[in-house]
């Protein structure tokens, strides 16, 4: 059995000795946030420790995921000798809990009222240059910051912003996120971060946590299982400066950016039309979200306006927008089973389009030997993977930059807005490998 001889001495030095084993580098902080460090990778070792960094140390020593040891303390003074092994129960240790510092530890290193430290620290003319000096001076030193909590209640605003959305793997919304962090950054606003992973009952979880932290507005795509927005009305209604982007609730009247979903899907599938294709599927998420519907719509008119009948058995539905990579496989199976098979697809969301490109290569399918495809996407793989996917790319980052701009005028308004906009942004159509020009029988042309 491995054991570690440990001796604390009177002047709170202390001796360590493992028989066998090296112990690992520790750095500890005191309560002014000065990091001392402690290369502990030796057999033996002699420290000299002030009370709170050998309470620190033997904590460490007891109950850290890296350590093995555990044993009894008692912190007194005098010598004690402790015989550390495997499996003994540690006494008398709490866990350690991060302390922010505060007014009151200002307040009594420098031998001050914390009143006084308050007014020096917002710079109150009641207070002498030298003491706003003094305190100035020390809570930089310990990083003191103030509570962000205790500013809210007292200014009524938490300059904090909440965000809802499905994925933030997504790249799609990883980008529109970039953007919208950028524009509450440059206006000193915090942004919390949620996802919905499609699930309209974590979307109102995410809601009313945001809401409770006291945020001072909301950016949110809703998830593709939700058909009930009660939640978000209320809080509209209740004054809650909101903006929704991508998916958007039509019936709530606030400012919304989206893509023009319905000219993306329109020339895309143009585009397959133009190249020889005519068993062209759709792939869709939810018909319940906005952009399942534009999109749909732009691929019916564009078969429409090509003289194409339309076939329901090559319009496919993934509630979960390619989150569960089962319906995916599910939908790419029954499109592969009716007479006449697809020989092009047009997958309506990010998600769907990689989604589908690994099923039918699980398949078997080529493309666009067997089936060409195109998408929305954003991601940059979609150059890199074989064969290169052509896709309609959504400007994402500066839809969030368009969000968060429109919402900062709904927070910082000082009279109620009755004006609302949805801004309309175009997509761009990438042309790649996977929809190559097909030659078609002279019958068909």
């Amino acid at each position: 059995m491995t054991a570690v001889l440990v001796t604390v001495r009177p002047d709170n030095s202390m001796q360590i000795l493992s028989t066998t084993e090296k112990i690992d580098t520790l750095y500890l902080r005191n309560r002014s946030r000065q990091r001392s460090h402690f290369s502990l990778a030796t057999n033996y070792l002699h420290l000299k420790l002030n009370p709170r960094q050998l309470k620190v140390f033997l904590q460490f020593l007891f109950r850290s995921p890296e350590s093995r040891y555990y044993g009894n303390v008692a912190f007194k003074s005098g010598p004690k000798t402790l015989d550390l092994a495997p499996g003994q129960q540690p006494a008398g240790l709490k866990k350690m809990k991060f302390e922010a510092v505060t007014i009151k530890d200002i307040a009594k290193a420098l031998g001050l009222s914390t009143s006084t430290v308050s007014r020096a620290l917002r710079d109150s003319y009641e207070i002498s240059p030298e003491t706003k000096k003094l305190v100035l001076e020390y809570a930089e030193k310990i990083n003191y910051q103030p509570n962000p909590i205790a500013l809210s209640l007292k200014e009524k605003r938490s300059r904090s912003i909440g965000v809802i959305v499905c994925e933030i793997a997504n790249s799609f919304f990883s980008q529109s996120i970039d953007g919208i962090e950028s524009i509450a950054y440059n206006n000193g606003y915090n942004v919390i971060i949620s996802q919905t992973r499609e699930s309209a009952e974590r979307e109102n979880i995410n809601l009313q946590y945001l809401t409770s932290r006291s945020i001072d507005g909301l950016i949110v795509s809703v998830a593709a299982d939700t058909t009930d927005f009660r939640n978000f009305r209320e809080l509209h209604d209740r004054g809650m400066p909101m903006v929704f982007y991508d998916r958007i609730v039509n019936e709530i009247d606030t400012h919304k950016v989206v893509v023009d979903s319905f000219r993306g899907a329109y020339e895309a599938t143009t585009h397959l039309i133009n190249n020889g294709y005519r068993r062209i599927a759709a792939v869709a998420n939810n018909d319940t979200l906005s952009i399942s519907r534009d999109r749909l719509a732009g691929y019916n008119a564009a078969l429409s306006d090509h003289g194409i009948p339309l076939r329901r058995e090559l319009t496919k539905f993934c509630p979960h927008g390619g989150l569960d990579k089962q319906e995916v496989e599910r939908a790419i199976g029954e499109l592969f089973q009716v007479d006449n098979p697809p020989d092009a697809i047009l997958a309506l969301s990010d998600k769907l389009t990689t989604g589908c490109l690994r099923v039918m290569k699980r398949k078997g399918l080529k493309v666009p030997v067997d089936a060409a495809l195109i998408g929305f996407s954003n991601s940059d793989l979609t150059e890199l993977i074989e064969p290169s996917l052509s896709i309609i790319k959504q400007p994402a980052f500066e839809m969030g930059e368009l969000a968060m701009t429109l919402l900062l005028e709904l927070i910082e308004s000082k009279r109620p807005v009755t004006d609302f906009h949805t801004r309309v942004l175009q997509p761009e159509l990438i042309l790649r490998d996977s929809t190559p020009e097909r030659v078609l029988p002279k019958s068909l042309v």
